[in-house]
């Protein structure tokens, strides 16, 4: 069960130098332009809160994987001008995220002034944890704020070693209403609950599905994962992708969900393409007879209505993962109508970040969502009952001052 966390409003912070840890790991273009500011958006309300309370505010993110090394193509410059435009306030964009040149901006910072720290990963400390790092970074402020939900499974310097060296912490409210969000919807939904679980790899959801067998009412398997399901029952399933190394385990799955009494549902039909490409020749077929030389990238228009009629009398949908290769338009109908079908239930709908989250912003349906969550990993990680370093951290805190 998930603990609550002390959230920002729970503290002081009225007039004080304040470090909140963002993601603000955005999608930038060749020409380093945002494509999308949802995760910028998302934390504007705790900035805003942080701003009534006339704090001096720091924010500190990491963009892409820039290795340890200062790269000027993964500067952090274009958020701190997208996020001045969102805020109609100047935000400064620091030349580094420590040292003297830093420390002596944020010094000089007025109440209501805001400053952003340069990329936290240009230093090798950050993904490292270095405790040294960490201290510094501490440094800077009188209270750590962590919202950044979609970095809480990484134990890096920035969510857990800077914990230690500040007195006061909290958590922003974006990463309150991630947890929130997710104790509805598993740990304790309005019944049925229905588990969409897609993308590609088996692998990488092993544990989700087996868990999901405990958990849910019915569970729906799509996307390229479901051609390794049924390379596991003896079915040809052509050039398309299955991981061999994990077809006793998809076995083990089907046959929990049967011990357990779960519905769980496969697609009917696939769209098979003669090769991976937008121009590739395509067409229909039930799942029972995928071309040895074809590939399945799609689910078809049967396993649509069969899918959308499952989860009609759903309560809660927990989404995670596409149905296909939704990025060329021949092989995307299955998952936009998937999107569709989940945005006009009845239901409470979450979604689990990563593409899905892309999906259906593409598919114009974000409003009708319940709640899409900003960290695919750090919301698979709690289905896994896996403890999140970023918010465990935190609470060592809370309780490490309380007592």
């Amino acid at each position: 069960m998930i603990e609550r966390v002390t959230s920002i409003d729970d503290l002081d912070i009225k007039g004080k130098s304040v470090l909140i840890r963002v993601d603000f790991n955005v999608p930038l273009d060749d020409k380093g332009n945002i494509t999308d500011d949802t995760r910028i958006r998302s934390v504007l309300p705790t900035i805003n809160y942080a701003l009534d309370e006339n704090a001096k505010i720091i924010l500190a993110s990491h963009l892409g994987r820039p290795t340890g090394k200062n790269d000027t193509g993964l500067s952090l410059a274009p958020v701190a001008k997208r996020l001045s435009r969102l805020l109609e306030k100047e935000v400064r964009l620091a030349p580094d995220c420590i040292g003297t040149e830093v420390r002596k901006m944020v010094s000089e910072m007025n109440p209501g002034d805001i400053v952003l720290l340069e990329n936290l990963r240009f230093h090798r400390g950050e993904e490292k944890n270095d405790d040294g790092f960490g201290r510094k970074l501490a440094e800077l402020a009188d209270v750590y704020i962590n919202d950044a939900f979609a970095t809480a499974h990484r134990q890096h310097a920035s969510t857990v070693a800077v914990t230690n060296y500040v007195n006061t912490v909290g958590a922003g409210f974006l990463m309150k209403k991630e947890l929130t969000y997710f104790s509805r919807a598993f740990e304790n939904p309005v019944r049925p609950l229905v588990a969409i679980i897609g993308g590609k790899k088996v692998s990488d959801k092993i544990e989700v599905l087996t868990i999901l067998c405990e958990k849910a009412d019915k569970l729906i398997i799509g996307g390229g994962m479901a051609l390794t399901f049924f390379d596991a029952l003896g079915y040809e399933v052509g050039k398309s992708f299955s991981e061999k190394t994990v077809l006793t385990k998809a076995k083990e799955v089907l046959l929990k969900a049967r011990k357990k009494g779960i519905k769980l549902y496969l697609p009917v039909d696939f769209v098979v393409a003669d090769r991976f490409s937008p121009s590739a020749e395509t067409k229909v077929v039930p799942y029972q007879e995928i071309p040895k030389d074809w590939m399945a990238l799609d689910i078809g228009p049967a396993t649509v209505t069969l899918f959308s009629e499952a989860i009609q009398s759903a309560k809660t949908i927990l989404w995670n993962g596409p149905m296909g290769v939704f990025e060329m338009d021949a092989f995307s109908r299955g998952t936009f109508a998937m999107v569709r079908n989940v945005a006009d239930s009845y239901a409470l709908t979450i979604v689990g970040g990563g593409d899905t989250d892309v999906a259906v912003h593409r598919a114009g349906e974000f409003a009708k969502m319940s709640y899409i969550s900003t960290g695919g990993g750090a919301f698979l990680d709690l289905i896994k009952g896996n403890d999140l370093p970023g918010i465990t951290a935190l609470k060592r805190k809370i309780k490490k001052a309380a007592s």
